[in-house]
């Protein structure tokens, strides 16, 4: 980070690759490194258009980093129209990160919906790449929309299920042309999978609304809460603490979090989803 932490640096776009319809992964090299977790998110600048705050998509250890981006608004058009060897500002990283030391040793549960596959997917390459600390078996169960919707397609069906002792789970909420999974939504795939809780830490990201259901359901299914940890980056805006849009008690989600364990949360006297 900056010595000034609302200061940009500028990040040249190295690669860009389309994901789906709407969503799109840049490769950024900072012009000064910046060091992060998985879990930590960075802001992304266009000078004259604006900023917004973005999950981190790539492992620590490479020579760029990577933002998964899905086209939402203004700021969001602009960047989709970028090419490689373009700028943007940069800043961050910002916010803590997966408990990556607390995980080891436990059997991991990754569980996405949509555009939150993208903080998971740093944090599951993260264990990927260090399998002596992360020997434990691995499952991931992800869901989109539709087959069009499914992003980071050269993992979940070419890379991950080559790995050892890693369960793929994909599902679609609408009936698809060749699709033979699951159809229905993550908290009902989660329920009819039914993963063993025993030793088992699960990280959930996604649509507030999933991740609220998929909390119920982990529990209903045996979690108890201590095992239980989300990322709640969609409540943060200035990334420093300063503009108090996404406090939760007296905690700053920018600050305290954005990952947090569900014991913590439920300690909170304010609905966090």
């Amino acid at each position: 980070m900056t010595n000034n932490p609302l200061m940009p640096i500028n990040a040249e776009v190295i690669n860009i690759i389309s994901e789906s319809s709407d969503v799109k992964t840049f490769q950024l090299r900072p012009e000064t490194p910046l060091d992060h977790m998985p879990g930590q998110c960075a802001m992304i600048s266009l000078l004259g258009i604006g900023e917004a705050l973005f999950s981190i998509t790539s492992p620590p250890g490479r020579d760029y980093m990577e933002f998964s981006i899905k086209r939402v608004g203004k700021l969001t058009e602009v960047l989709h129209q970028l090419e490689p060897g373009q700028t943007v500002g940069i800043r961050g990283p910002y916010g803590n990160n997966f408990p990556v030391e607390r995980i080891k040793g436990k059997k991991l549960l990754f569980i996405g919906g949509g555009i939150g596959l993208a903080p998971l997917r740093s944090l599951i390459q993260y264990t990927l790449d260090r399998p002596e600390e992360y020997p434990d078996a691995k499952q991931l169960i992800y869901g989109a929309r539709s087959t069009d919707d499914l992003i980071f397609e050269r993992d979940i069906f070419d890379q991950w299920p080559k790995e050892n002792n890693f369960q793929i789970n994909l599902s679609v909420d609408v009936e698809s042309p060749g699709w033979d999974g699951f159809v229905g939504f993550v908290p009902q795939y989660l329920e009819e999978l039914s993963p063993d809780p025993s030793d088992t830490v699960a990280v959930t990201c996604g649509p507030p609304i999933m991740i609220k259901f998929v909390l119920q359901t982990l529990e209903k299914i045996g979690f108890k809460p201590e095992q239980i940890v989300t990322t709640l980056e969609y409540k943060m805006k200035c990334g420093v603490g300063k503009c108090g849009r996404c406090n939760l008690d007296e905690f700053y989600v920018c600050k305290d979090g954005p990952v947090f364990y569900l014991s913590d949360l439920n300690q909170m006297k304010n609905d966090f989803i």
